[in-house]
């Protein structure tokens, strides 16, 4: 008996919206058969949003709440997101404190969504109105006059119309254009292929074609340039495969003939489906030989892994951790299994997966924000479809599709980029790769030259493997490091616009032996900010508490924080002096000062202002790396990863920074960041030089880094922590309550704090505090950070009970316009 014809089947989904619980459908019957777990669903929510959700549940059980809807339509026959998925999915939004629908929205490529956020815009090439009928009339009337309108737009124009289907029939007549059935949703890419029809594939029928078209010469040229391509003894088994229709025109086959030929069934016409990323084969001169040492590693990770499910790699820079990674993954690969390489930032993968390509070919996956959607849903079924066992990517790569995952290496774990910050959810990738890997009984490989604190105490303590690398690869050597006294330059009188005397002579003597230079300053833009000489005025942001950012060439002051802009006025507008000057160093200044100090030098400059777009990395890195350009001046891109062969002097423009900023974990940041692009010189034969300036030669941070100790700065790090119960002995719990009201956002972040307090006790809730930038886009924040420790606390009970101490707050009267914004382990 089929119990679906007699039952109604309901569906559960998860829509890309934050609310807290999944939301019930109905489904059609003749429908239900074809629906599964983990495929997408057009849905309309609300009065007129049309949204894709994905399948968690078919049941047979109609929400109490309200009457269920019909799906719209069902995108996927099978699952686009795997059951493994579908867990991370609930257990980030679980642990992590927000919603199902949040994940999703993050993990699923805007490729593989609708939204009724999508604009709809009149076709100009539509030609056919009298298939419309009036009222489709009327709607292309409005869309003409209003150039464009919103799915809600179209709602209210039609009435009670099904919109879903409306806009569907406009689109299959040509009528409409969807800006992201356009731009943003996938489509393959199609080749268009041209082929003989299948009468003419034996030799005597081929022949019989040519001698037919001895009066049509230009057609006649068209085959036989056809069967120059694929001869007459392989018609038979490769005529099938046809070729590029591109090709003709290549060769210089008029559209005419061709069109001529197809019109009277010669050649036949199909497309194809191929990748956006090309065929490329390995490279067997690829081959990598590793070192005894890298060789000792490698077998110590993979005897860690019959112990340990994560094990971390301590190598020092340029001791060649990525040709250890790259035996590991090939053993991982020829088991059988996938593999994912998470790398923190997009920089970082221009010339790793460069080489990676090299020796893995078209069996490797990117994954990456700077890709189209397109690429990027194309590398989502390439996993799904096993196309790609093995994918390097940045954080979102933890939830693409992985069926067999056997391998997760984490390359620099350290790194705060694997942190999500805004929006939710704010997960950790290297926390969630190994939740994952706990769950489908995978690997992980946390490495890095300066581990985070709390990797290399739970490898101190036993919960991870501990391998370690520390000797540099070949015949490098650690650079020179040395800390250069501003104070000292600055009585002397040598210091020039914050360059000191041994900066520049250093650079200066770089150039004169053809080599590089990197120069590093966290500070992009001119200068932090302006003001005026006579008066002292200074331009803050209208919707944030910061100063304004001077940016020379575009000739404006921008907020980092909201993106407000300004231009940068001729005279002081509080007291008419034009005695305006900049004040402080950003990595645009510091080329502009270069420029002036070395006029013949070639300089380029990597920050977020020079690398917006998708090829720009790889443009500037490929500029540097072919010897094209002497110094390279960058943020902590340049920290990261990179290996040049010339570079032999890195300058940390100022270190101080750094150091001293307000966070428990500055001096943990600080020392990875320095010694990090300190790792950056050096990495063939000749020795590198690293030159740190500072007003504090004595700093105990720089004095391990001056040492090479990042033992020594561990032990002391941990004990300081445990003395303040500061990770890895708790857990940071940060909330953030923000409103426009000043005051009201105080209120709001005093009853949640006197309600923690009173649950968890004072000694674990500290604040309410002005937060650090205490008015952004126009919201002021308050916040309080909940200290729990990880062996006394019932961390999930604590959770749940903020959850509902939040939801007590944003549902008071009073507080309705206050959004409390948590974020689990902050760093």
């Amino acid at each position: 008996m089929n119990h679906a014809a007699e039952q109604n089947i309901f569906i559960d989904v998860v829509l890309p919206v934050p609310i807290p619980q999944f939301f019930t459908y109905r489904l059609p019957r003749e429908m239900a058969p074809l629906v599964k777990v983990g495929a997408r669903v057009v849905v309309e929510f609300g009065k007129s949003r049309v949204l894709t959700a994905l399948v968690m549940r078919l049941h047979n059980t109609p929400p109490e709440k309200y009457p269920a809807k019909y799906i719209q339509e069902l995108l996927d026959t099978e699952p686009v997101v795997t059951a493994h998925q579908l867990w991370l999915f609930q257990w980030v939004a679980e642990y992590y404190m927000c919603t199902a629908g949040e994940v999703l929205n993050v993990a699923l490529p805007s490729g593989l969504k609708i939204s009724s956020q999508s604009k709809i815009q009149y076709n100009p090439d539509f030609n056919h109105h009298e298939l419309l009928s009036e009222l489709e009339k009327f709607f292309l009337d409005v869309l003409i006059r209003e150039d464009s309108l919103s799915y809600e737009e179209s709602a209210r124009l039609i009435g009670d119309n099904d919109l879903a289907r409306f806009i569907k029939g406009l689109v299959a007549k040509h009528a409409v254009v969807l800006y992201e059935e356009v731009s943003e949703r996938y489509r393959p890419r199609l080749v268009k292929m041209i082929r003989l029809a299948e009468e003419y594939e034996s030799d005597e029928n081929a022949i019989l074609l040519i001698e037919s078209l001895a009066k049509a010469k230009k057609q006649q040229e068209a085959v036989l340039k056809y069967l120059s391509v694929i001869p007459l003894e392989e018609l038979p088994y490769r005529n099938s495969a046809g070729i590029e229709k591109k090709d003709f025109k290549e060769q210089g086959i008029s559209d005419a003939a061709l069109n001529t030929l197809l019109d009277k069934g010669i050649f036949e016409q199909f497309e194809i489906r191929v990748s956006r990323f090309g065929n490329e084969k390995p490279d067997a001169e690829a081959a990598i030989t590793l070192s005894e040492a890298q060789q000792q590693a490698s077998d110590s990770i993979m005897a860690g892994f019959t112990e340990k499910d994560v094990v971390l790699f301590h190598g020092i820079t340029g001791s060649g951790k990525t040709e250890v990674y790259i035996d590991i993954i090939k053993k991982a690969l020829d088991s059988g299994t996938q593999v994912l390489f998470l790398l923190p930032e997009i920089a970082l993968t221009t010339q790793i997966v460069r080489r990676l390509k090299r020796v893995f070919g078209d069996t490797m996956g990117v994954y990456h924000s700077k890709f189209s959607d397109n690429e990027r849903v194309e590398v989502w079924r390439g996993v799904l479809e096993k196309k790609f066992p093995f994918v390097v990517g940045v954080r979102s790569s933890i939830f693409l599709p992985f069926s067999d995952l056997g391998l997760i290496i984490v390359d620099e774990e350290h790194e705060a980029s694997y942190k999500q910050f805004d929006p939710a959810p704010r997960y950790h990738a290297r926390d969630v790769a190994i939740m994952l890997a706990q769950k489908v009984r995978a690997k992980v490989l946390l490495g890095s030259a300066t581990p985070s604190i709390e990797s290399y105490y739970q490898a101190q303590n036993g919960k991870y493997g501990l391998v370690t690398l520390s000797e540099r690869f070949g015949d490098a050597r650690l650079p020179d490091i040395r800390l250069v006294n501003l104070r000292e330059e600055r009585e002397n009188k040598t210091l020039q616009r914050e360059f000191s005397s041994a900066l520049l002579q250093g650079i200066g003597e770089n150039l004169d032996r053809k080599k590089q230079s990197i120069i590093f300053q966290n500070r992009r833009g001119y200068a932090p900010y302006v003001n005026c000489q006579e008066c002292n005025w200074i331009p803050h942001c209208n919707q944030c508490s910061v100063t304004l950012t001077h940016h020379l060439h575009e000739k404006t002051m921008v907020c980092h924080y909201c993106g407000y802009t300004e231009s940068v006025p001729k005279v002081c507008p509080a007291c008419g002096s034009p005695r305006i000057r900049s004040v402080g160093v950003g990595t645009e200044r510091i080329e502009d000062d270069l420029h002036e100090f070395f006029p013949d030098a070639r300089i380029l400059r990597m920050d977020l202002d020079t690398t917006r777009t998708k090829n720009a990395y790889e443009n500037i890195i490929g500029e540097f790396e072919s010897g094209d350009v002497d110094i390279l001046v960058g943020t902590q891109m340049v920290s990261k990863g990179l290996d040049f062969d010339r570079v032999n002097l890195v300058g940390v423009f100022n270190a101080d920074k750094m150091i001293h900023f307000p966070d428990f974990r500055a001096a943990e940041r600080a020392f990875q960041l320095i010694t990090q692009v300190s790792g950056r010189a050096g990495r063939r034969e000749e020795k590198g030089t690293v030159l740190i300036q500072t007003h504090n030669p004595l700093n105990r941070v720089l004095q391990y880094v001056l040492a090479h100790d990042y033992t020594g700065f561990y032990e002391t790090e941990l004990q300081e922590r445990e003395g303040y119960n500061y990770p890895p002995f708790s857990r940071i719990i940060e909330i953030t309550v923000k409103d426009t009201s000043q005051l009201l956002a105080h209120q709001a972040a005093e009853r949640l704090t006197a309600t923690l307090k009173s649950f968890l006790g004072t000694q674990r809730v500290m604040g309410p505090e002005k937060a650090l930038v205490e008015r952004v886009r126009n919201k002021y924040l308050f916040v309080i950070w909940l200290k729990l420790e990880k062996d006394r606390m019932n961390i999930q009970a604590t959770k749940r009970y903020l959850q509902k101490e939040i939801v007590n707050l944003i549902t008071d009267k009073k507080f309705r316009s206050v959004q409390v914004v948590v974020n689990v382990d902050a760093i």
